[in-house]
């Protein structure tokens, strides 16, 4: 087994350092029970920021939701 870890090791080394970082969030991942959340909100995250960055959807300051917050539940 140890040879088999030294050869993965050796192979994800090959890799840029934007992939083993892809490749490590990966691993980390499997070994969390709820892997299929944190990749539904992972997810979910990457498509609220294009939907900001492509301007489909505005932000407004948090000073200002609060205020509509505060509004609604008065």
């Amino acid at each position: 087994m140890d040879n088999q870890l030294e050869l993965l090791e050796a192979e994800a080394m090959k890799l840029t350092t934007s992939e083993r970082a892809a490749f490590a969030q990966l691993l980390l991942a499997s070994l969390d029970e709820d892997a299929e959340i944190e990749e539904a909100w992972a997810a979910e995250t990457e498509r609220r920021i294009a939907d900001i960055e492509s301007g489909a959807v505005q932000v407004i300051p948090i000073a200002d939701a609060l205020a509509q917050v505060r509004a609604t539940l008065k």
